[in-house]
């Protein structure tokens, strides 16, 4: 009989023991850094969005539920074909950098879930490159307006998602495929417009060029247009005169001066 009843009472104990293992298994929560928490009280208030748990060890109610997110930055990569402002199809390559609102984590898991990256990011991603590049052509996406086009879809989709408790860190634009003979046809554009511009800035070196020499042309005729306003017969004389004594003075010749010549200068005769 004894012997029975210390079974039975080993037996109720191990049950006891196995009951509260399982029911305090569930009760003790370690939430990593980078991550957050949000608890849903089933005999309670339901989910608790006032209170975000932060990283550390926790206890809970074994009947509660804790729902951990990842709080740090996930990059959502998408290939996709949109039309262009002309209804030409239009290859681009995007990526969103984003991380859930560290103390919005309870309004995104009532709204959107542990999977909002596709129930929520993906979609508005893809909607907002598609109203966006709809409204440039290929010519402006493959060349001059890429980054304004960026920019706005930066500006549209952080609007979208920060409505929706989620932080845009960037979003960018890794590719965009045109097809080939709209490709072939820009670039030919571009090659033409280039040379063009390379003539034009030969034409104008060429004008600048030609009003430099007209200009200095005009400067020397000013020039000697003073120069010989300036020299009188007197003037001319003098100079003469300041000439024939130098070379009288010269070692290397020897002068005779007999009579005048008709300007009234002196004649130089004879010299070694």
């Amino acid at each position: 009989m004894n012997k029975s009843r210390v079974i039975s009472t080993a037996a109720l104990v191990f049950l006891g023991f196995l009951l509260l293992v399982f029911l305090t298994s569930g009760a003790f929560i370690t939430i990593d850094a980078g991550e957050r928490g949000v608890i849903f009280r089933k005999f309670g208030s339901g989910l608790d969005k006032e209170n975000i748990f932060q990283p550390g060890f926790h206890f809970i109610a074994p009947w509660n539920s804790m729902y951990v997110y990842s709080v740090r930055e996930t990059q959502l990569e998408e290939e996709m074909e949109v039309l262009s402002s002309n209804g030409l199809n239009i290859k681009v390559d995007v990526t969103a950098r984003v991380n859930p609102m560290y103390n919005r984590i309870g309004d995104l898991h009532e709204n959107f879930g542990k999977d909002y990256l596709i129930s929520l990011v993906r979609p508005e991603l893809r909607s907002s490159v598609r109203k966006i590049l709809g409204r440039f052509t290929p010519e402006e996406l493959y060349s001059t307006r890429r980054d304004e086009v960026q920019e706005q879809i930066q500006k549209d989709l952080e609007e979208t998602l920060g409505k929706n408790f989620i932080e845009l860190k960037a979003s960018l634009i890794r590719d965009i495929e045109l097809p080939e003979k709209v490709k072939t046809a820009i670039e030919e554009k571009l090659e033409a417009e280039q040379s063009a511009l390379k003539y034009e800035y030969i034409l104008e070196q060429e004008r600048k060029e030609a009003e430099r020499r007209i200009i200095e042309a005009k400067a020397k005729a000013e020039a000697n247009r003073v120069l010989n306003a300036s020299l009188t017969d007197k003037i001319l004389q003098d100079k003469g005169i300041e000439a024939t004594l130098e070379l009288a003075n010269s070692p290397n010749s020897k002068v005779i001066i007999v009579g005048s010549g008709d300007s009234g200068l002196p004649l130089i005769l004879g010299n070694n």
